[in-house]
């Protein structure tokens, strides 16, 4: 939780060395989840809260976020890559490779067939 920060709309991903941006639908939903997770009355630091962990400080296993979106048939890969493509494709890629961790060429790729509109000179 002490890595999300709402001022900018950003939370920091692990060691990396900057804050990631989060995209206004991602925010909305981080929001939504949020609220929910009050509802559990949990003093656990974590963002995501099971069952198990609601009365401790450990975070959610692997398997647990791996799996939570099965239902849905949502692998997190493609989510990850949608946010990513969608991030680079609204932001200069070298602060978002920067935020990410990544090397620059790495988020590059998202790029490849797509131009934005706004970002062409009006003909």
């Amino acid at each position: 939780m002490d890595d999300l920060d709402p001022t900018n709309r950003s939370v920091r991903l692990g060691r990396r060395p900057h804050p990631a941006p989060m995209d206004p639908a991602s925010w909305s939903v981080l929001q939504r989840f949020l609220a929910r997770r009050e509802s559990q009355h949990t003093d656990n630091p974590q963002a995501i809260v099971t069952k198990i962990t609601k009365s401790g400080r450990a975070a959610a296993s692997t398997a647990y976020v791996s799996h939570v979106l099965d239902p849905c048939g949502v692998p997190p890969r493609t989510l990850r890559c949608t946010c990513l493509a969608g991030l680079v494709n609204t932001l200069d890629p070298k602060p978002v490779a920067a935020a990410l961790g990544m090397d620059p060429e790495g988020v590059m790729i998202h790029l490849a067939d797509h131009v934005d509109a706004g970002r062409l000179p009006d003909a």
